[in-house]
């Protein structure tokens, strides 16, 4: 594997280079709503987000957010919802075998657990409403307008799965003249895709926009058994809308959407003890068992008898009233969402003819998520503003599980549901000329309650509910220094509800061990929005520090009866806290720049009985009955110390009305480990640039764009797997291979009307 090693001179020479030239919200130059400002000059735009569930101006919110446009996320080459983090560094994905498995973190916090039932620690909105589980959002990202990224505990708004923050993607709306949209892209490694949207008016008072998106790609990597490509996908999503308008201070969008694909999983072994024996089983060396496979780690290859894949399906709708209330506005927002996918995983690995290379992993993931929030809003333009609501949640899981048939044995189904209720308030009152003070809290209940039943084990059955009540709050002050600089100090309180572990083992003890106690953040930020040179420069920085208890991880259990397993439970503590700076600049007409970096500082402040990592030995910190590490004071799991990304956008006149235009990008992260500590999954530092030269209409009608991703073909891991346990307790290391592993090129063309 390459990696990148970069010096801290270096790395505060190219930070210091993008922020002298460069300022702004993240990713925001070019923000989709956007107006000009009293007094600024013309062109200068205003970024809007809802952060705050009323449209405002980014620089005067008390938040720490980025914003992401269409025309960033294709400059950046991010087409799936796991490329994300490329663009806002603060944010890291870890993808896995399928996308239930895969990670959301914000400033090193998300949920690593398998179990249904479990909720993200980041949530994830379209349009304001939200999924069930972040495996919904893991496709393509068609038809965006915007995305806004929410960063620290987001509670008192947005309730109990936002403890460290949110996502909300925001599609594009009804117009009120026709216009239509398309796109169009190739690869050089044959993924192809293409997406439309129309929207007009249908009367004077009935507006609709209709929109469809397909993509396909063969993988990355080779299974020599079967000689086809996998670590591929193929989706498929539509999405459409109806706006009603009956009266001025009236208006209802019915939104419906369906999505439907699947992937193909390989994950190659990079590191494998050459005396490793597969199962500790005499003959079954790896040239047996992974036939033709170099094992090393520049490997793309595998050797898989089975197909591991998954296939997945949902559908949902939304009704959106907004009612004018004379100077107060009504906004309702009913969802309905049901989504499955199908997992497939080819659990040994191996091609190898003997009993225990057919051991399989098979199940099903089922969700069903409905929804109804109202809020009731002041004018946005008072010096007292605040916003109440209430909010109803109705959540259900099932998952049917086997696998087998030769070891890690298991066959059970089990179900899981979630009902909450919820009040919240926001006031925002500017109790002196440029001083504004705001307030928040929510009171949620939530009831879960759980079925379990262990076909393996003699079909035992268990079932359970527990019920809860929580308050979280915030307190913000701001003071409008200039019209261009903002500073800002927040307190919050954030809350992760509480769960039980229905996976592989749960038993009569888990069952006496009740549900898995709320995880509790409390989160100290101060910042300051800035802009210079007529608002074309723009600078934003924020410090956190946030510490969160009882922390919901998997660790050593202790039960009723004395006894001990492995479980999802509350292990201690963690604290993060860091520096995030964005910003971005307009440089006449011609020139856009952004750059945004985060140092981060993500630490466990208690967790000294964790799990150990696979050959971990008593010298590495291995140690007692049953075997346990002290994590206290080691670095959070996904916690990059750094994370930086650089954009540069050039267009420029070459002939009457028609533009040339060259765009680059850099992002670079700072070492990971995947498991805490184990070196079999730690990732080095690397960087990724990606470039694009293009030409456009100068009305913007239509627009070609040829780029290469990984112009440097710098190769790195997204996710390691120690999977020692099925090769005798010998050395051998998975991985998950990134889509721009190797360097690529491509051609991208849109049109508009």
């Amino acid at each position: 594997m390459s990696r990148i090693a970069i010096s801290a001179g270096l790395g505060a020479s190219v930070l210091s280079l993008a922020l002298c030239a460069t300022s702004g919200s993240a990713q925001a130059a070019d923000a989709a709503a956007s107006t000009t400002p009293e007094g600024a000059a013309e062109g200068i735009e205003e970024v809007v987000v809802t952060a705050n569930k009323r449209e405002e101006n980014l620089q005067q919110v008390p938040l720490a957010v980025s914003v992401i446009n269409e025309s960033s996320l294709q400059a950046s080459g991010v087409t799936q919802f796991a490329d994300l983090g490329r663009v806002a560094p603060s944010l890291t994905i870890r993808p896995a075998e399928h996308p239930v498995n895969s990670n959301v973190s914000l400033r090193g916090v998300g949920t690593f657990a398998f179990g249904i039932g479990v909720e993200s620690s980041v949530a994830v909105l379209v349009d304001e409403v939200p999924l069930a589980f972040s495996a919904r959002a893991f496709s393509d990202l068609p038809d965006v307008e915007r995305i806004e990224v929410l960063r620290g505990p987001q509670s008192t708004l947005y309730g109990k799965s936002a403890s460290a923050g949110l996502i909300n993607i925001i599609t594009r709306q009804p117009t009120d003249t026709f216009r239509a949209h398309f796109n169009a892209m190739g690869s050089t490694d044959d993924e192809y895709g293409g997406s439309f949207s129309l929207s007009g008016p249908i009367s004077s008072d009935l507006g609709y926009i209709v929109s469809a998106a397909y993509s396909k790609w063969d993988g990355n990597v080779k299974n020599l058994f079967t000689g086809h490509e996998v670590n591929g996908r193929e989706a498929f999503n539509t999405r459409g809308k109806l706006r009603w308008t009956p009266a001025e201070d009236v208006s209802l969008t019915l939104s419906a959407n369906y999505l439907g694909g699947n992937t193909t999983v390989g994950r190659p072994f990079i590191n494998v003890d050459p005396a490793a024996l597969f199962r500790g089983t005499a003959g079954q060396t790896t040239s047996v068992v992974f036939p033709g496979v170099s094992l090393d780690h520049d490997n793309t290859d595998i050797s898989n008898n089975f197909a591991a894949r998954t296939g997945y399906s949902g559908y949902g709708g939304s009704l959106r009233g907004d009612f004018g209330l004379g100077k107060m506005n009504l906004v309702s927002i009913t969802s309905y969402d049901k989504f499955r996918l199908n997992d497939y995983l080819d659990q040994d690995d191996t091609s190898t003819a003997i009993a225990a290379g057919s051991n399989n992993q098979i199940g099903q993931f089922h969700s069903q998520l409905k929804t109804q929030e109202l809020r009731l809003l002041s004018p946005g333009t008072d010096t007292f503003r605040y916003t109440l609501g209430a909010y109803y949640g109705n959540v259900s899981f099932n998952r049917p599980f086997f696998r087998g048939p030769v070891f890690s044995l298991a066959n059970w189904f089990a179900s899981s549901e979630s009902k909450q209720l919820a009040g919240f308030a926001q006031i925002d009152w500017e109790v002196v000329s440029r001083l504004t003070l705001t307030a928040g809290g929510r009171v949620q209940n939530e009831k879960v309650s759980y079925t379990f039943l262990d076909i393996q084990n003699g079909s035992a059955y268990f079932s359970g509910d527990a019920e809860d009540t929580a308050t979280t709050y915030k307190f913000s002050p701001q003071f409008q220094i200039t019209p261009d600089l903002m500073v800002f100090a927040t307190y919050a309180t954030g809350y992760k509800g509480q769960t039980y572990d229905l996976t592989t083992g749960f038993n009569a003890n888990r069952a006496l061990a009740g549900p898995i106690r709320p995880e509790k953040s409390r989160d100290k930020e101060a910042g300051a929005r800035m802009q210079f040179l007529n608002r074309a420069l723009t600078l934003n920085v924020t410090y956190f520090d946030t510490d969160y208890d009882d922390l919901q991880a998997q660790t050593i259990e202790t039960l009723a009866d004395g006894t001990t397993n492995f479980r999802l439970t509350n292990v201690g503590g963690l604290n993060t806290k860091g520096v995030e700076v964005e910003s971005s600049a307009r440089i006449g007409a011609d020139l856009d720049l952004s750059a945004s970096v985060t140092f981060l500082d993500a630490k466990y402040t208690s967790f000294d009985v964790a799990q150990c990592y696979p050959l971990q030995t008593a010298a590495q910190g291995c140690t007692g009955s049953p075997t346990r590490q002290n994590l206290t004071g080691a670095r959070a799991v996904q916690a990059p110390k750094q994370k930086l990304s650089i954009a540069a956008d050039y267009s420029h006149a070459i002939s009457s009305g028609l533009m040339g235009f060259a765009q680059a990008n850099y992002q670079y992260q700072s070492s990971v480990y995947y498991v805490a500590e184990d070196p079999q999954t730690f990732q080095g530092g690397y960087g990724i640039a990606n470039i694009g030269l293009g030409v456009r209409d100068e009305s913007g009608k239509w627009q070609v764009t040829a780029f290469v991703n990984n112009v440097f073909d710098k190769q790195y891991f997204p996710s390691l797997v120690n999977t020692a346990g099925n090769f005798g307790n010998k050395i051998a290391t998975q991985v998950i291979i990134p889509r721009d592993y190797h360097r690529f090129g491509g051609v991208r063309l849109s049109l508009d009307f």
